[in-house]
């Protein structure tokens, strides 16, 4: 019994120890709606609830994670691929441990790379390990970067507010997803609500024109309230979440990370390996 108890630990930790990240990619139908602010903040907010999350910003050409975070990042994804540097010398460490990959404008030349060099970066990856959650932050609107790392992800979350341009915007980018029959579903977050009602009749409009129209499925994440504090916490490059924690947006961050830990997300899960293995064939 004892030996039968011992064979089922070491199985649970080898289990344990080849769990495969969630894949979240985070997109919005135009820019300015606070998608960048929210995946850093979210991802501070999940490590301090235990979670190990890597950030990739793939938002080509104008990233911005790095400043939200107070960094300048020297190097990224293509010093990796062709650079000779080591994926560790890439990947910075932020608040609570959260990691940040920088993509850079090098991502629009991935279709010049060669078989040999695609597969070195692959294996480098390999020290890329013990992650919960890989959230990917896209450049906003449509357009063929945003489709791509859209169709890479095992799970979406898109960001809007509830102004009409932003609903309409949001609309037209799930409008192009189902059309090109990317994804069946996504999760929303409704930005900058003055109040829960707000929010609440922005999501539900937002859902009833997705539900008629495009026949996609949404889950609704919750809210970030229009909060002073967050206009104050990106003017000091410092997180709202670090910086007012106790404000009314970080409390609402807080109650969408518990919301998103509470689900179980995709069972098939490719890992990072896979992702970039996906990244490759859909931008080639």
């Amino acid at each position: 019994m004892l030996d039968q108890a011992q064979r089922l630990r070491q199985l649970a930790n080898q289990n344990d120890s080849t769990t495969k990240p969630r894949i979240i990619t985070v997109t919005s139908g135009k820019g300015g709606v606070g998608k960048s602010n929210f995946v850093v903040n979210l991802s501070i907010t999940l490590q301090k609830m235990g979670k190990k999350v890597m950030i990739f910003d793939a938002d080509v050409g104008m990233g911005n994670d790095d400043v939200l975070m107070g960094f300048l990042p020297k190097y990224n994804v293509f010093d990796v691929i062709l650079n000779g540097k080591e994926i560790d010398e890439v990947i910075i460490t932020g608040p609570y441990g959260v990691k940040l990959l920088p993509g850079g404008s090098g991502l629009t030349k991935i279709d010049e790379l060669t078989d040999d060099q695609r597969q070195v970066f692959i294996d480098k990856l390999e020290k890329v390990k013990d992650l919960d959650y890989i959230i990917m932050d896209t450049g906003a609107g449509i357009n063929r970067s945003v489709l791509g790392f859209v169709a890479c992800c095992e799970e979406l979350i898109v960001i809007t507010t509830p102004e009409p341009t932003s609903l309409t915007d949001a609309y037209s980018l799930l409008k192009a997803i189902s059309h090109f029959k990317i994804k069946s579903s996504a999760k929303v977050i409704v930005n900058r609500a003055f109040d829960t009602k707000e929010a609440d009749i922005t999501f539900g409009k937002f859902n009833n024109a997705v539900t008629n129209f495009l026949k996609m499925r949404l889950e609704y994440l919750g809210f970030i309230s229009d909060d002073r504090k967050l206009i104050q916490a990106v003017r000091t490059q410092q997180p709202f979440v670090i910086s007012f924690p106790n404000c009314e947006a970080a409390q609402d961050i807080g109650k969408i990370a518990r919301k998103l830990v509470g689900t179980s997300g995709s069972e098939e899960r490719m890992g990072v390996q896979g992702l970039f293995k996906r990244i490759f064939s859909i931008f080639s």
